[in-house]
């Protein structure tokens, strides 16, 4: 198959954000009483969206809508200031962003994080790269792995879905490449395990960046 474009999520495959995420949610639980987390633990709160991150961080006698909502409006606060701390891109990934800026391929991002801050850590942590489409949460539009967001990469593209490489970490993003029709790679420097990519339908796992240049040839 000749891909002629790569769909990539954001955190855990392009980016490094980890600490910036646990931090600031830490520092909202902490100001509402509740306890916080360690950082290996936000691995599996992370990668549905801001709404779901404080769903699964805050204790379960203690959830309500409400509650929730209330906590994630503190988090796009407090995300504001802190979402620069650490957050960097992974080793390689400018080498492989290059790689594929000079074989044409047209690259797009996917995420489930807030639209805003999506399009301002792209902007600012991958600023020398020209990415065709950056999408993020957006009101009305359902969150991945719902493929109406990738669908849109395509349409508006007007490149069909089996000619993307979708790269990813999560089963989340293995479920919307499946669903989308594209070729879902799991990555293995992210937050989950080779178990759950396979599971949920990678076609292909890769352990470095650059071994994504070795699915082109």
């Amino acid at each position: 198959m000749q891909f002629k474009a790569v769909c990539f999520d954001l955190d855990g495959t392009l980016l490094d954000s980890l600490a910036d995420l646990a931090d600031c949610t830490n520092q909202i639980l902490l100001k509402r009483g509740f306890p916080e987390h360690p950082l290996d633990a936000f691995r599996y709160f992370v990668g549905d969206g801001a709404k779901m991150l404080m769903t699964r961080v805050l204790p379960e006698a203690d959830r309500n809508e409400t509650l929730i909502e209330e906590c994630r409006q503190d988090f796009e606060t407090a995300y504001r200031e802190c979402w620069d701390k650490q957050t960097v891109p992974y080793k390689d990934i400018p080498e492989l962003l290059d790689a594929l800026n000079n074989r044409q391929l047209k690259l797009t991002v996917l995420s489930n994080k807030p639209h805003e801050f999506t399009l301002l850590t792209v902007k600012h942590l991958l600023p020398d790269w020209e990415f065709e489409m950056v999408l993020g949460q957006r009101e009305g539009v359902p969150r991945k792995p719902d493929p109406a967001g990738m669908l849109e990469i395509c349409l508006q593209l007007e490149i069909s879905a089996d000619s993307f490489l979708y790269l990813g970490d999560t089963a989340t993003d293995m479920k919307t490449a499946v669903a989308a029709g594209c070729f879902p790679v799991g990555v293995l420097w992210g937050f989950r395990t080779e178990e759950e990519l396979r599971d949920n339908g990678a076609r292909a796992i890769v352990k470095a960046p650059l071994e994504v240049l070795d699915l082109l040839i």
